[in-house]
């Protein structure tokens, strides 16, 4: 295990200096928080007013000291808003605390909204509560981190520092929420089938192998999902589905990874066009789900998915 570098060693101190405090720098408890991206949306219309008191908590990404202001980027996962602390509004003790906090520490506060005089939207906080404390210094990239290697290796640096990743993921979540409703509301239901399978089959592919012990068998990873799920075809189940990952011991690079998700449907008395129109509705309504018709999505004027999509 290598030893701690300066930035570490410096990190270590604050830990113990709010230790000092009596504070547990680690995992609190923080309720009744509100989404940034809510407080963004309450903020007063103008610089000079003074909007309603909120509560909200997330990682520290930004931090500017003005001697008795104290000025931070706060994010949560739906949105980043400015922090602004002023001396004159803080016990010593809690002044002590603001003062070690560091980027990437994860911090929850009170405060009232209001526009900043250079218009950024900004909560005055009145009370700080640290909930936990960040060893690890952050990328020195201000506009994000840029190292591949590190982002493929550790991915949360890449979902915490470089904007746009976090919300691909979401968005990737409401997709498969939107493929489930699809499906569910068609009579679809949702199989889970085995991983280890006694054949490699269902596709064309190199497999990973195992070995199970107690039955003293070869088996493999499953390459594709489709044999059990024909499986339940056969047995009764008219209309099922899977969403699940597969693995296939074959080439690496940027589009090809060994694992993977993959989603197979199966249905009972149907045909081509059948899934045609199944495939449209799929597409169609993930695309809502992630891009209001406002801004081109389906049922947008200027989208390219409205259904039908063509002649079949």
């Amino acid at each position: 295990m290598s030893e701690p570098d300066r930035f570490e060693l410096a990190r270590l101190e604050k830990l113990q200096a709010i230790e000092a405090l009596g504070l547990d720098p680690w995992g609190q408890r923080f309720d009744a928080h509100r989404p940034i991206a809510e407080a963004r949306d309450k903020c007063p219309a103008e610089s000079g007013q003074v909007g309603e008191t909120i509560r909200v908590a997330g990682r520290i990404m930004l931090r500017n000291n003005k001697g008795k202001l104290k000025f931070f980027h706060l994010q949560d996962w739906t949105g980043r808003i400015q922090l602004m602390c002023s001396k004159a509004e803080f016990s010593e003790e809690q002044w002590k605390l603001i003062e070690l906090i560091d980027l990437g520490d994860l911090i929850g506060v009170d405060g009232h909204l209001k526009v900043s005089n250079t218009g950024e939207k900004t909560i005055g906080v009145s009370h700080v509560t640290f909930l936990t404390k960040s060893l690890a210094q952050p990328p020195e990239k201000f506009h994000g981190a840029k190292d591949t290697e590190l982002l493929l290796r550790q991915r949360y640096i890449d979902l915490i520092y470089n904007e746009g990743v976090l919300g691909r993921m979401l968005q990737r979540g409401k997709i498969i929420d939107s493929i489930r409703a699809t499906l569910r509301e068609r009579g679809f239901i949702e199989a889970e089938t085995p991983v280890l399978h006694a054949i490699a089959g269902g596709a064309a592919a190199r497999p990973f192998v195992t070995h199970h012990n107690t039955l003293d068998m070869q088996l493999y990873l499953r390459i594709a999902l489709e044999l059990h799920l024909k499986r339940l075809m056969v047995g009764g189940v008219e209309r099922v589905y899977e969403i699940g990952r597969v693995f296939r011991n074959e080439g690496v690079d940027s589009t090809h990874n060994p694992e993977f998700t993959m989603i197979e449907l199966y249905q009972a008395y149907g045909n081509y066009e059948s899934m045609m129109d199944l495939t449209e509705a799929i597409f169609v309504n993930a695309i809502a789900s992630i891009s209001p018709p406002s801004q081109g999505g389906a049922g947008g004027s200027g989208s390219a998915l409205i259904r039908p999509w063509g002649d079949k």
